[in-house]
């Protein structure tokens, strides 16, 4: 028996930092949704207890510092299941790139394995397990629109935005999460973006409010850091995007577009330097 399972990329519509918590993360308020870029698992059974991933990319690691072994594992640990599974990723996100692509697999892999061992886990409890792992997979097995708080754990799902096109670009470039993270002043903050507002304008299904309403408190940090991501927004923005925002700690750069003729020569003009540039429509 195989069990197939998608795992879709997430950007950030709204990002913004309240404080630096006593435990060491930082308390966030963040707007998050997904798009048509996804990575694709297939799993099946192993007659032996043991945990196999493979990959048609050569470039990610597939053991225990595989957020997909590491959910496998988690899973079987927990439910007391002895039976072993292969786990094929078939990799399309780009990797340390601000889409949660990790987190997505490794959120898949929870929903699959529920399935394939008829384990009978709810949605709530695949996403507390989910939360051991990692801030976005919890998100990521709830999918569709959310307001995320606390670490970005607390979900409160919303109504999806309008259907529009998204051009991602990701620079040749890795960003930190954790650099990011630790060279953020969340006390020295001087413009907050507005949840408030950003919710609104979903709720009102208002595409060009949504679009000057984008805002990540990271962006100023990550831009400072790696010039590259500033020369791709600007870049975009120039090319004519809608509303351009950098996704998550980066370096992924998305646009939002409401027509398919601009996003396509948005997405050719991007072509010309930086080589992973995608067009893809908003999950909604």
């Amino acid at each position: 028996m195989k069990i197939l399972e998608k795992a879709p990329a997430k950007i950030n519509l709204l990002l913004d930092v309240l404080r630096k918590r006593d435990d060491g993360y930082h308390e966030v308020e963040m707007v998050m949704t997904m798009v048509d870029l996804a990575d694709r698992l297939e799993m099946q059974e192993l007659p032996r207890d043991t945990i196999v991933i493979s990959s048609q990319v050569g470039f990610i690691p597939l053991d225990e510092k595989n957020l997909a072994f590491q959910a496998a594992r988690l899973i079987k640990d927990r439910y007391a299941v002895k039976q072993g599974v292969y786990i094929h990723l078939d990799k399309n996100i780009p990797v340390a790139a601000g889409l949660a692509g990790g987190s997505s697999d490794a959120a898949a892999t929870l929903r699959g394995l529920n399935r394939l061992w008829k384990l009978g886990i709810s949605t709530e409890e695949l996403m507390r397990l989910g939360a051991e792992l990692g801030s976005d997979v919890p998100f990521c097995i709830a999918g569709g629109t959310a307001i995320a708080r606390g670490r970005g754990e607390q979900l409160e799902q919303i109504g999806a935005p309008p259907q529009c096109w998204v051009v991602l670009a990701k620079p040749p470039i890795n960003v930190s999460t954790v650099e990011v993270y630790s060279k953020l002043r969340a006390d020295r903050i001087v413009r907050h973006p507005s949840l408030p507002a950003m919710t609104e304008a979903i709720g009102a299904q208002s595409f060009e409010r949504i679009c000057s309403l984008l805002g990540n408190v990271l962006e100023d940090v990550t831009l400072s850091l790696y010039p590259e991501v500033h020369h791709l927004k600007s870049c975009m923005q120039k090319l004519g995007a809608d509303g351009v925002l950098m996704s998550g700690s980066g370096p992924t750069v998305f646009g939002l577009v409401a027509k398919e003729s601009k996003a396509a020569r948005i997405y050719n003009g991007l072509r010309g330097f930086c080589k992973e540039v995608y067009a893809v429509r908003m999950l909604t």
